[in-house]
């Protein structure tokens, strides 16, 4: 067997990939493979990449070939390659573009590579429902209103379609960025943020246009959406988490554009206008009376000729809008993340209804970089006092994890990290409102919820940013789309049962890079001897997956 020691991957037969981050040759081997393997975790000494077929066909959508893949595996590894990999690589790597989706004379047409595959898949059950007449062996008509939903079928039987049918003109919109914000701040954009939209819009041709851009948190992907914006010039509407995050988009769109503000509009509980950049919420669009009513607001996505769709926090989307965007499939359409993992497990509905992945920069290299800000990340594990033990002891499964969430001795630890922190800009972030409005008693510190009317919600951020406040309480409100880039401290006291998701989301809040250069401090307090603890772990290994180092101290 032959050896090659200063190589840095070890293949291995279930599609894994190790890579050894102090070889000489990591970087390049890192770069070789990052297009068709998934970063599954980062730690200190030895990074895992995982093949599937979902991260093969996104790169074959960004028009990597598969020999390419098999060669940069071979030519970066340790060991020989198991011939298993080289062969699923081949089998599944070919599959993609074997059904591909093509508009001649306004028709949609869907095209089989052979006929033993039109057969096949003429006869699947869940394709065959969308397809039409059957012009040759080897071509089938398709309603463009199924133009989604047959990607999403085909996807599940194992051939996605190649999509070259394009895309309809919006409105014409002319956007320039601006070289000076509003604020009179010089305005550029990172080499990265442009590399993502020329990865996405492919110079305007059919195989670009659609897809998605994943970048941490604090990167700038906001800047990637106006850049967008600005490449396609056409009307367009941005679809948004909170109203928080539409605020945002409003603000940025007014410093770094020449956009006036009648060009933006907002589309939520509290105004119903459009512009030629409309900003709305998921909330707002999936809103109906009941289960059987139909969603009164999905006649904005008619209210314009947009010509792009931007997700923003796409991982977030909800199955309504999954369900319409299946409809839309003729605008571009570009989603923006820090994470593609769903707790739902549909990462498979955003790259057949969004697009594939376009493009994407680990946390730790942007940091290296100096793009996001270092992060300590340290566990408190906290004693219950003899009586929540007991309480604890005695309660029913499904209510021990609240009463270790809510553990009052955490309240305790809080005070004595806000003595210990002074100076910082600090946001405490929980789960349950009686455990948060103790705190705010406590502390002193305003409280955020869901509850907190959204012109008090503005003044209170505003008033953070300008460090006239220099903490914040926050319920589930502050996971998404939060713009306080000052905040360097972030102090988890309770959380959503180990979620990889909401724990990216919640350091993300801290990862600003700062303009001192100092680190993000992130603390999680747990419970001693509780489910907690368990549910801890899983957080843990995901924030030291990602390649931050995780200390654990005990309190009590």
């Amino acid at each position: 067997m032959s050896y090659i020691p200063d190589n840095a991957l070890i293949i291995q037969s279930d599609r894994s990939v190790l890579l050894e981050v102090h070889s000489p040759k990591a970087n390049a081997a890192r770069d070789a493979i990052a297009p068709f393997a998934e970063l599954v975790k980062s730690p200190e000494h030895i990074h895992t990449y995982q093949i599937s077929p979902l991260s093969i066909w996104n790169a074959r959508a960004a028009g990597m070939p598969v020999v390419e893949m098999i060669a940069a595996l071979r030519s970066h590894s340790k060991y020989p390659m198991p011939e298993a990999i080289a062969q699923e690589l081949e089998t599944l790597g070919n599959r993609y573009g074997l059904t591909t989706i093509d508009r001649v004379d306004d028709t949609l047409l869907l095209t089989m590579v052979d006929l033993p595959l039109a057969e096949l898949l003429s006869r699947d059950r869940d394709v065959s429902q969308f397809l039409a007449q059957r012009r040759s062996d080897l071509v089938f008509e398709v309603d463009p209103a199924h133009r989604g939903v047959l990607k999403q079928a085909l996807l599940i039987a194992g051939y996605p379609a190649e999509d070259l049918a394009g895309y309809v003109d919006g409105d014409r919109l002319e956007v320039e960025l601006r070289e000076t914000c509003r604020s009179g701040q010089p305005f550029g954009l990172r080499d990265y943020q442009t590399e993502a939209v020329a990865a996405f819009y492919q110079a305007g041709l059919a195989r670009g246009g659609s897809g998605t851009i994943v970048l941490p948190c604090g990167a700038g992907k906001t800047m990637v959406g106006l850049a967008a914006i600005a490449t396609i010039q056409e009307n367009t509407l941005i679809l948004t988490s909170s109203l928080t995050s539409v605020r945002q988009w409003q603000r940025e769109l007014l410093d770094k554009t020449n956009l006036a503000p009648d060009s933006i509009a907002e589309y939520s509980g509290e105004s119903k206008q459009t512009a030629p950049i409309t900003l709305a919420t998921y909330q707002i669009l999936s809103y109906r009376s009941s289960k059987t009513d139909e969603f009164p607001h999905f006649q904005l996505f008619s209210a314009r000729a947009w010509g792009l769709i931007i997700y923003d926090e796409v991982h977030l989307l909800p199955a309504p809008i999954f369900r319409i965007t299946a409809q839309l499939q003729a605008r571009r359409r570009l989603g923006l993340t820090a994470t593609l993992i769903r707790e739902d497990g549909k990462e498979g509905d955003v790259f057949a209804l969004i697009g594939p992945k376009r493009y994407d920069v680990p946390w730790r290299e942007l940091e290296g970089q100096g793009f996001i800000a270092p992060a300590e990340c340290t566990e408190i594990r906290v004693a219950q006092d003899p009586a929540g033990q007991m309480e604890y002891a005695l309660a029913a499964k499904r209510h021990q994890f609240r009463i270790a969430a809510e553990n009052p001795r955490k309240n305790t630890v809080v005070q004595s990290l806000l003595a210990k922190l002074p100076g910082h800009r600090i946001l405490i972030i929980g789960e349950y409102l009686d455990q948060l409005n103790a705190l705010a008693k406590l502390t002193g510190l305003p409280l955020v919820t869901g509850k907190t009317s959204q012109p008090e919600r503005d003044r209170l951020y505003d008033e953070f940013r300008a460090g006239k406040i220099t903490g914040l309480i926050l319920s589930r409100v502050g996971n998404f789309a939060l713009d306080l880039p000052d905040a360097d401290v972030l102090i988890q006291v309770s959380g959503k049962y180990g979620s990889r998701q909401e724990e990216a989301q919640r350091l993300g809040r801290v990862l600003r890079p700062k303009s001192d250069g100092r680190a993000a401090q992130f603390y999680t307090l747990v419970s001693l001897r509780t489910c907690e603890e368990d549910f801890a772990r899983h957080r843990q290994l995901f924030l030291s997956e990602q390649g931050y180092l995780y200390r654990i101290e005990s309190n009590g």
